[in-house]
């Protein structure tokens, strides 16, 4: 991401560890966003249910279904949020675009320059 040490790269099974304490600490905040319309993330979801569903965002981006894409620093020791480009559920729609970041971002410069990037991302692909 410009002017952050923030990239974005494609998630994994393999990041479980980072992925699930991000999304439990911020679960109550991610479900009033995508509770109603994806049943997620459950308050009792747990970690083997979060590699299964990180498989499954592998999977498809494998097959280009859909895609998933962590934020991270350089380092890469904790997920930071998340991008997800979904099929489009609405007729006329190119696709769903959706991203979050975890609760201490929340009104900071990362969350901004992410809701900056990601509409001039998906618009120039």
């Amino acid at each position: 991401m410009p002017d952050t040490a923030l990239h974005l790269r494609p998630i994994r099974e393999a990041d479980t560890a980072l992925d699930y304490p991000a999304v439990m600490g911020s679960q109550e905040r991610l479900w009033e966003i995508f509770g109603p319309a994806w049943g997620w993330p459950r308050e009792t979801m747990t970690y083997e249910e979060d590699r299964v569903e990180l498989l499954r965002h592998e999977s498809e981006a494998a097959a280009h279904r859909s895609f998933n894409y962590a934020l991270l620093d350089e380092a890469e020791p904790a997920i930071l949020g998340c991008v997800y480009v979904d099929p489009p559920e609405r007729i006329g729609a190119d696709g769903e675009i959706s991203w979050w970041v975890v609760d201490e971002l929340v009104g900071g410069d990362s969350e901004e320059a992410l809701d900056a990037l990601v509409p001039r991302w998906i618009a120039t692909e």
